[in-house]
């Protein structure tokens, strides 16, 4: 018992400091371009409920990651037998770069239509919801979401590159693009991308789905290619003065946002 708990303490400082680093580290890159390129200039750095989402942040790097990693490998061992060892096979003989092109162009995909479900069916934008009650947005209003959201989310986008066979390192790679993208397009930027707009995506598309409107468009994850596909991509040329946030009732703490989706319906619709 000792042992395991010294070894769990041993865990738990190592990812407090690997979560300040990765704290610092951000802070140092995106508030500078915050301050410099500012999509909604007058954004106080420490806005409102920033303390809510620093207590995300740390949730997120200490806790829901690491549980996010044990659910994606145990996932892998499920469906690992299901899958044909010639499909396996023949993916890998491919070249490098275009096995990674073919498993982010799918992630794209899959995670499109698991984000769009989220919006159209209840239960799951009950979790979501918790995401889109940021009423201000930048680098640190991106950490703001549910776990099992959050888990749901990393199945669909990694999905492809596990039933392809992709290792379990060569996912965390794409775990960790895509999250340092997803940062970005949340911070409180407005960039001149041009044409890599397309290809990468970019704040000010990401914003525009994050605004208090009844449609929401613009799901893409990484790139907004599936967006131009399925007709919802949404870019007008307007000031970003309308806003931010969702009608769903929810508590302002973090461990209240934790907890409302899961409170049984009658309580929730009672209250």
């Amino acid at each position: 018992m000792s042992a395991f708990l010294a070894t769990f303490v041993a865990n738990l400082a190592a990812s407090a400091w690997a979560a300040g680093v990765s704290l610092v580290a951000l802070a140092v890159v995106i508030w500078p371009l915050e301050l410099l390129f500012p999509a909604r200039p007058g954004q106080r750095l420490f806005r409102p409920r920033w303390f809510t989402d620093l207590a995300f942040f740390a949730g997120q790097y200490l806790v829901w990651i690491g549980l996010a990693a044990v659910a994606i490998h145990a996932f892998d061992a499920r469906i690992n037998p299901l899958v044909p060892r010639g499909l396996r096979a023949g993916f890998a003989a491919w070249p490098l770069p275009m096995q990674a092109i073919v498993v982010v162009m799918l992630g794209d995909l899959s995670v499109y239509w698991f984000h769009r479900a989220c919006h159209a069916v209840p239960l799951l934008w009950r979790f979501h919801a918790v995401h889109h009650s940021a009423e201000h947005l930048d680098w640190l209003a991106a950490h703001r979401e549910h776990p099992l959201d959050g888990l749901l989310t990393q199945l669909s986008v990694n999905l492809p590159a596990i039933v392809l066979g992709f290792s379990l390192a060569q996912i965390a790679w794409l775990i960790a693009l895509r999250g340092m993208w997803a940062i970005f397009i949340h911070s409180n930027v407005r960039l001149p991308l041009g044409p890599l707009r397309v290809v990468l995506g970019a704040p000010e598309l990401h914003h525009w789905h994050h605004l208090r409107a009844a449609r929401a468009q613009n799901f893409a994850n990484l790139a907004p290619w599936t967006d131009l596909l399925f007709g919802t991509y949404h870019r007008p040329t307007g000031p970003e003065s309308w806003p931010l946030g969702s009608d769903e009732p929810l508590p302002p703490s973090y461990l209240g946002m934790l907890a409302r989706p899961v409170w049984p319906a009658r309580r929730r619709l009672t209250r």
